[in-house]
């Protein structure tokens, strides 16, 4: 118990500046590609929705985790904890519909270039984005509410730093074959095929890489997919690693070590992985990052001309002259 007193302002800081640099660094890429018209395009639209997604799904579980450590409290009510499962699933979800859908808008960007606007025109996208946010609440709203009708025993302990659905069901008292059933079916259902998109557009991409004959044209293709494809490994290994070792009880901690992974480190590290590697992000990061700093200079330059101009105005004539 007192070691993790000692440790608890430390973990208390560690995960309070993470999800500062999440929230933060998604935010800019959202003001980025908003600000700059020439990021208006299908794959920036979708990487603006997963960073306001990215910021939804830390912002479920650490905000109450820090007020956990700070208060020393870890109770959360049964309702808090379903509306956490409800919440977490629906932006976990949606993490993977954008992930397949911008794996899809890269495989028409470069294996269908000269029909890339034609096939991803606004409609499409809309409506990609819409039928992806439709699924990801219709599944969070058949898991938590199959949740619901599980009966508990009082006072349980979650071994997880928050309600994760696999954790929450295997303290049920009633039986959860069905809620096993369901979610293992849902989580292979989204997960193969998301992966199987993923990996099919990837597999199209590749021959069509090879086939370019310039090794420019080469690396320009080939960057235009690396932020994605780490992206997509990070979240995927880590993710796939909670639900696979949650079928065994005895894993708890490797379960909320991953968790941890997929939950903070992924959403966080996504700014990055976008903004290294991409000169378009940057650009225009740097235009935001210039105007704040060039505001105070702009409004010297305003406050100088106007006294300029007021000096300029005053006529020659109201000087007052004193004789000895």
């Amino acid at each position: 118990g007192g070691r993790s007193c000692e440790l608890q302002p430390l973990i208390f800081g560690l995960f309070l500046s993470m999800y500062l640099i999440t929230v933060i660094g998604n935010l800019l890429i959202i003001l980025a590609v908003g600000s700059d018209s020439h990021l208006h395009t299908p794959m920036y639209f979708f990487l603006s929705n997963l960073s306001f997604v990215d910021v939804c799904f830390t912002s479920t579980t650490i905000p109450k985790m820090l007020k956990n450590i700070q208060t020393e409290n870890k109770a959360i009510t049964y309702e808090g904890c379903i509306t956490q499962i409800h919440f977490f699933l629906l932006f976990a979800t949606m993490e993977i519909f954008l992930l397949t859908v911008m794996a899809y808008d890269r495989f028409v960007a470069i294996c269908h270039p000269l029909h890339y606007t034609i096939i991803m025109n606004p409609r499409v996208c809309g409506l990609l984005a819409l039928m992806s946010w439709m699924m990801s609440v219709l599944n969070s709203l058949l898991q938590s509410l199959m949740v619901l009708w599980l009966s508990f025993c009082t006072d349980l302990e979650i071994p997880h730093f928050f309600c994760e659905i696999t954790q929450v069901v295997q303290l049920a008292c009633s039986d959860t074959f069905l809620n096993d059933i369901v979610l293992y079916f849902a989580t292979m259902l989204l997960g193969s095929v998301s992966l199987t998109g993923i990996l099919y557009s990837y597999s199209k991409i590749a021959s069509s890489i090879r086939r370019i004959s310039s090794a420019q044209g080469k690396y320009k293709a080939f960057s235009s997919c690396a932020s994605h494809l780490s992206v997509v490994s990070l979240f995927y290994c880590t993710a796939l690693g909670v639900y696979l070792s949650s079928g065994t009880t005895h894993s708890s901690q490797s379960s909320a070590t991953a968790s941890v992974m997929y939950t903070v480190v992924t959403p966080m590290l996504n700014p990055f992985i976008y903004s290294l590697r991409n000169k378009d992000i940057r650009r225009a990061l740097r235009r935001i990052i210039g105007m704040a700093d060039s505001k105070p200079q702009r409004q010297k330059l305003l406050f100088l001309n106007q006294i300029a101009k007021v000096e300029l105005a005053t006529p020659i004539y109201n000087l007052e002259f004193s004789f000895i």
